[in-house]
């Protein structure tokens, strides 16, 4: 099972940016499809940016598409989401999630979130 790390949140105000980090551990980190989710207090975990095993899939979230960038380094086992013009509603704590289908709910592992919140 491979195991996740995010890092590089923080506070930063509107119209700046951002770049998230995730670590995994293991050899296995080139198998899994990797996405980006984020959650509010009271709301649900929505999704954000995700991408394929290979690099070659990506898709993003209505919200976030034109502003974000997701990337993955499988020799580094790290995969990135470069967020730009960031916006107040971007405050959220972002977790880093690992899927063997890329197009599944089923998240086969959760990172323990990184807390990103953005000054109007």
């Amino acid at each position: 099972q491979v195991q996740l790390v995010e890092s590089g949140g923080g506070l930063v105000q509107a119209g700046g940016s951002l770049r998230l980090s995730c670590a995994a551990s293991g050899r296995t980190f080139s198998r899994y499809n990797m996405g980006w989710f984020r959650q509010t207090p009271g709301k649900e975990r929505e999704f954000v940016a995700a991408i394929s095993w290979s690099g070659g899939r990506t898709n993003f979230a209505d919200s976030v598409k034109g502003r974000a960038t997701i990337s993955r380094d499988n020799a580094k086992n790290t995969v990135y989401l470069q967020m730009n013009k960031l916006k107040p509603e971007d405050t959220a704590v972002y977790y880093c999630a690992a899927k063997e289908d890329y197009y599944s709910d089923y998240v086969n592992a959760w990172g323990q979130g990184t807390q990103v919140t953005v000054s109007s």
